[in-house]
């Protein structure tokens, strides 16, 4: 297909069905956590890693599988990639215990981020005047937060009628229709000059990655300072030192860590972790608060989620178009702000507080600064760079996505678990045998089955609830409110040059 002959628009469509669908399955699988917990024995730490399995291996292998579609085609590359999705997801559905779940969330990851890095890539080389891509880059970051804050709504359809496997089998078709449109409308392209895989920094990345996030999901049951935890959390440090060692010495790097000495660069980069490890440590929170403190369906549930997926949407393709006339450092600095502002916000939420009145007023400044934050700062990373190295600078802003997930989800998760612990065990430690009381505080879904026969049981939970989202709203507030002071010192103004280059001042005025 020759570059005259290619529809743009349906280009742009295409990929950000693809990227819809890769993003809809980060956080459908959120609105069946309670169905699991009961149906498949799940406790905490089992919920945790059937989220943070896919987000595991999306975000550890989102690098390497960027190279792989640069060099041997997009086209192809997309193909694989959806059509091994379709596959993974169909058996996903299949599956009887939570053990082989987690397994194939790890697969579709797998091909979840062959996919994702090349979506972005075929929009960097179809649409190369900077508004034009600025906005296509405001459709796609749409698509991705739309992806993303729609999954619980999805899913809480789909679970009014269906049971659990009904959430993975409703993504095969869609992937399917991905891959026909796929077929028609996108051209080839690929750049043979990248290098060979790093399959040492592959390695290494892996294992930082893993061991950090399996530490932190581990650690509420081992204890935060017991010396388990203590040494994961020596074995990732010295790993991830290895990696940057490892790859400031080889001649064709993974990841050319040198571009974080940019400072635009880190704090673009930075700017989209934050806002991805809030957004789902938030899903991940969310979706068991309306279903276990307030009793909501999960229909209803996913319905009440639709306030942020609305003002992502929204705000991502604002953001595309006020970006390049206000300068990155408004933009951005105002979305983490934003974001910042409504966990704080979120952290003084009551097991009664109003729907109407509080949370979606919540919801709706989470999600206009979050759409803000994602498509502003990603047209930052690929600005950044000059041309011939924007399949690096889509790497690495999938890759910051979905580390921000990842740990959005761990982090979060494995706090909440803590203080969620601790505090049932607070206020009904005396009340119930020892076998219940650490089974509900593994498991709000078994907290929430005991109640019914545990007179004050389901107020504590709910009491025990709050106290755990309480302190992860809080540690999510903070950090994207240091992260609106990093992108004020750190994103220049309206301007880009090329990675390296001097930012042009301004000449001085006449007198």
């Amino acid at each position: 297909m020759s570059p005259t002959t290619v529809n743009k628009p349906l280009v742009l469509l295409t990929v950000c069905l693809a990227a819809l669908t890769i993003n809809l399955d980060t956080t459908i699988v959120n609105i069946a956590l309670p169905s699991l917990a009961r149906e498949l024995d799940a406790d905490t730490r089992d919920l945790l890693w059937i989220v943070d399995g896919y987000n595991l291996a999306f975000a550890a292998l989102v690098l390497a599988m960027g190279s792989l579609s640069d060099k041997f085609g997009r086209r192809p590359a997309l193909l694989v990639g959806l059509t091994g999705f379709a596959i993974s997801t169909g058996v996903a559905a299949l599956v009887d215990s939570s053990g082989a779940l987690i397994t194939l969330r790890f697969v579709m990851g797998f091909f979840a981020a062959l996919i994702f890095p090349t979506t972005l890539s075929i929009i960097s080389n179809t649409f190369t005047e900077r508004r034009e891509r600025a906005a296509a880059l405001g459709a796609w970051g749409a698509a991705v937060g739309m992806g993303v804050a729609l999954g619980p709504v999805t899913g809480g359809a789909l679970l009014q009628h269906f049971s659990w496997h009904s959430v993975f089998w409703a993504l095969v078709p869609v992937a399917v229709l991905a891959i026909a449109m796929t077929l028609r409308f996108v051209p080839e392209s690929r750049d043979p000059s990248v290098p060979r895989l790093d399959l040492p920094g592959l390695g290494v990345s892996i294992a930082a990655l893993g061991t950090l996030t399996y530490t932190i999901i581990e650690a509420p049951g081992h204890g935060w300072s017991s010396s388990h935890t203590v040494a994961g959390f020596v074995a990732a440090a010295v790993l991830i030192a290895a990696f940057v060692r490892l790859e400031r010495s080889v001649e064709h790097p993974m990841l050319d860590v040198t571009l974080f000495a940019d400072r635009r660069f880190s704090a673009a980069s930075g700017a989209v972790t934050i806002a991805f490890f809030s957004l789902f440590g938030f899903i991940f929170l969310i979706t068991q608060f309306f279903q276990f403190v307030r009793d909501y369906s999960a229909l209803g549930t996913g319905a009440r989620i639709l306030p942020v997926a609305t003002c992502i949407a929204i705000a991502s393709i604002v953001g595309g178009l006020i970006a390049p006339r206000l300068g990155s450092k408004a933009v951005v600095a105002a979305g983490l702000a934003m974001l910042g502002s409504s966990f704080l916000w979120i952290a003084d939420i009551e097991v009664d507080s109003s729907y109407p009145a509080t949370i979606v007023p919540q919801m709706i400044l989470m999600g206009l600064g979050l759409g803000l934050v994602s498509t502003t700062a990603t047209e930052s990373i690929l600005q950044v760079l000059p041309p011939a190295r924007a399949g690096v600078g889509s790497a690495v802003n999938d890759a910051t996505r979905e580390l921000g997930g990842t740990l959005g989800v761990a982090v979060i998760g494995s706090l909440f678990a803590s203080v969620y612990g601790d505090s049932l065990a607070s206020l009904v430690g005396d009340r119930l045998a020892p076998d219940q009381l650490a089974a509900a505080q593994e498991s709000v879904g078994v907290a929430d089955a005991l109640g019914a026969s545990v007179p004050g049981l389901t107020p504590a939970m709910e009491s025990a609830f709050i106290d755990g989202t309480t302190v992860g709203c809080l540690v999510i507030g903070s950090l994207c409110l240091l992260g609106s002071l990093a992108a004020l010192v750190a994103l220049p103004g309206n301007r880009y040059e090329p990675l390296g280059a001097p930012v042009e001042e301004p000449a001085p005025e006449a007198v």
